[in-house]
């Protein structure tokens, strides 16, 4: 069975904003290697239009090694898009779900293959109410946004997780790498 793996990045405070981390050329480089490590990445449709910008760089590298290779990664991993309001999508690696959110990810669970990755806060948030990622990739910058997209919120049950590893940054970003117990509790 394949490993439903959540990778995102996020604040000291909580909050998921692309433009408020510290992404130096080894994050760059981690997540191009997560990318090949895998063989499918599923992305809410903000998320995914955010991650569009990476077309551009492939079609006029920056000259950066780690953000060509990083564009080039996500370019070719197969993206699957969940969305109520894209009617399609022109990135020949994306598709649109043809399932709802927990089929789709059960059916891709059970196919051969590497692992699957969830980079989206509210994809993250919704297979987590489902019970469904086997592990979650936080990646901490040491910033405080203040403000912003927390990205557990809505998460009404107190889920607890088993640190299994981290990797630390130059630039101070830490990865915790999380397994859940699967034990659920309602907060009252």
């Amino acid at each position: 069975m394949r490993k439903l793996i959540a990778a995102i990045n996020m604040t000291l405070d909580g909050f998921c904003d692309h433009t408020s981390g510290v992404p130096d050329e080894k994050i760059h480089q981690h997540y191009a290697d997560l990318l090949r490590s895998a063989d499918t990445a599923l992305y809410g449709r903000i998320t995914y239009q955010l991650m569009e910008f990476w077309r551009t760089v492939l079609k006029n590298p920056t000259g950066d090694k780690t953000m060509d290779d990083f564009a080039a990664a996500i370019d070719n991993i197969p993206k699957i898009i969940f969305s109520r309001t894209l009617k399609n999508v022109d990135w020949k690696t994306a598709k649109l779900a043809t399932q709802d959110l927990e089929k789709e990810v059960l059916d891709l669970k059970q196919q051969s293959g590497k692992d699957v990755l969830v980079c989206s806060p509210s994809l993250i948030v919704a297979l987590t109410k489902l019970n469904l990622i086997d592990e979650y990739q936080l990646c901490v910058h040491p910033v405080i946004a203040g403000s912003g997209l927390p990205l557990f919120k809505n998460i009404s049950e107190k889920i607890t997780l088993k640190l299994i590893k981290t990797k630390t940054f130059s630039a101070g970003a830490v990865i915790l790498y999380y397994e859940p117990i699967n034990v659920k509790t309602t907060n009252h």
